[in-house]
């Protein structure tokens, strides 16, 4: 399905066949999304390892992170930043799920519309575009078991359509909103739950050794 091994030698990074690649990602995205909705664990495995190894997948992760993303300039510990297109296809064949990340690099910016500043963790080239890839692979899976009603960090949503649900929820009859603001709520979170919860163990047989 993803035949394309040889593309490193024969194309330059701007000339790589990107819709090509995007169109294998989809599929591939598309099958893990219904195997999900199945419920059928053991086929949604499967594809994301086939998605975790694809060189279509890597290539537009690569692309992502060191063209797309606002932090494309912005290094990590290693002081890796704006990437040649060389640098790019080396980049591909590098990713692997079974490598350790390296520490973040730790900067404070301020808060908006505050005086005080909040950390801020700045992975490596590397680990941002395996983080990308890892994204691509549980993002699927996830979509089709999310709530219809949340919008949060979620693909093809926005505040717009969170706007759009609570006018609609309200514009016959008035209803209670609760607005709440938890401190360093990210900063307290119990992780071991939280990897319980997305099945972590699995997910790990997935890419082999542990990151």
């Amino acid at each position: 399905m993803d035949n394309v091994g040889f593309i490193q030698q024969e194309y330059e990074w701007s000339e790589l066949p990107w819709k090509k690649f995007e169109k294998i990602l989809y599929k591939l995205q598309k099958r893990i999304y219904q195997a999900s909705k199945r419920g059928d664990v053991k086929n949604v495995r499967r594809l994301q390892k086939l998605l975790l190894k694809s060189r279509s997948a890597k290539c537009i992760s690569v692309r992502k992170v060191t063209q797309d993303n606002q932090g494309a300039k912005t290094a990590g510990v290693d002081g890796v930043k704006s990437l040649s297109p060389k640098e790019r296809l080396k980049l591909v064949d590098k990713i692997t799920l079974s490598t350790k990340a390296s520490p973040v690099r730790r900067v404070f910016i301020p808060k908006p519309g505050k005086d005080e500043k909040r950390p801020l963790g700045i992975p490596t080239m590397y680990d941002r575009a395996l983080q990308c890839l890892a994204k691509m692979a549980l993002e699927p899976e996830w979509e089709a078991k999310f709530e219809p009603n949340s919008y949060g960090f979620r693909p093809g949503r926005s505040c717009q359509d969170a706007i759009k649900a609570i006018f609609l929820a309200i514009k016959q009859k008035s209803k209670f909103v609760l607005d709440a603001d938890i401190s360093q709520c990210f900063d307290k979170i119990d992780h071991r739950k939280l990897l319980q919860r997305i099945n972590y163990m699995e997910a790990l047989e997935m890419g082999g050794k542990k990151t």
